[in-house]
């Protein structure tokens, strides 16, 4: 039995009333954020957020530090519940699902929508067993089938040729920029949907960020990509379109070349030269 399958059918069981399958064609959004609102504690972090995320994209976030850009991805998948604190009100609908809605398991959400952090954060494992932690814990037991997703997802994150003679050593023993790459094939593992990208590379040197971003634009054809930045060129590089976010709100949405030499809103223009932020 393929992850694919053992996915299926945990969605069909779990969901309820949902189906997800049914709902996939949505004029290709993948995620429609309306009137979304967030506050930590009375800090209102979130401001009548309206995005519609398209799938096969790369979609950039950008904006200064505390605008509320991790903020808005760690709602995408609802890892922003984690904090006790949050309250939030609006929609954000995933294939065209309330993710909010309480029949919607956070479960299912989170195998469908990766994400990849900061820092790379590999397990205390094997390379191999990072890689297949995920299928085991979907129930996949088969070392045939393992092996196929181990090495399908090492290849997918382009790290399968550095490592392949490794897989037994502790993912502490790879470079940063490999760690972040098997980090990547972890969430590949699962089969998602969508990648959420917190800056994945700031904590990378120039030549393991390249790896990365190369990586990222071969990944949008087959999933859907949003990536938090601060490096404006590489939003400019890599993202099809890009959200400016300032003070919780989103300023400017639109493609990422008009965003970048024609944009509507002078404050816009003005982080994007460097005038603040």
């Amino acid at each position: 039995m393929s992850l694919l399958t053992v996915k299926e059918n945990m969605v069909m069981v779990n969901n309820g009333n949902i189906d997800i399958a049914s709902s996939i064609a949505n004029n290709n959004v993948v995620f429609d954020t309306k009137e979304l609102n967030l506050w930590y504690g009375e800090t209102h972090a979130l401001k009548d957020i309206n995005l519609k995320i398209k799938e096969n994209e790369v979609t950039a976030i950008i904006g200064p530090s505390g605008c509320g850009k991790s903020t808005y991805l760690k709602t995408l998948n609802r890892m922003v519940e984690l904090v006790p604190t949050v309250r939030t009100t609006g929609e954000i609908s995933y294939k065209g699902q309330s993710i909010l809605d309480k029949s919607f398991k956070v479960e299912n959400l989170r195998t469908r929508v990766g994400m990849v952090f900061q820092k790379p954060n590999p397990f205390p494992k094997s390379i191999y067993d990072n890689i297949a932690y995920g299928p085991r814990i979907h129930g996949i037991r088969n070392k045939k089938i393992l092996d196929e997703i181990v090495e399908k997802s090492l290849r997918g994150a382009y790290i399968w040729d550095e490592v392949k003679d490794r897989l037994k050593e502790n993912a502490y023993g790879l470079s940063g920029g490999q760690q972040q790459r098997l980090c990547i094939a972890r969430t590949l593992a699962i089969e998602p949907d969508v990648i959420l990208m917190d800056e994945p590379t700031s904590a990378l040197d120039p030549k393991s960020t390249l790896k990365i971003e190369d990586l990222v634009q071969e990944l949008k054809k087959d999933y859907s990509i949003i990536i938090v930045t601060h490096n404006m060129q590489q939003a400019a590089r890599i993202s099809d379109r890009t959200a400016f976010f300032l003070d919780g709100e989103v300023v400017e949405f639109d493609v990422t070349d008009t965003i970048f030499t024609k944009p509507n809103d002078s404050r816009t223009e003005d982080y994007i030269s460097g005038r603040f932020g």
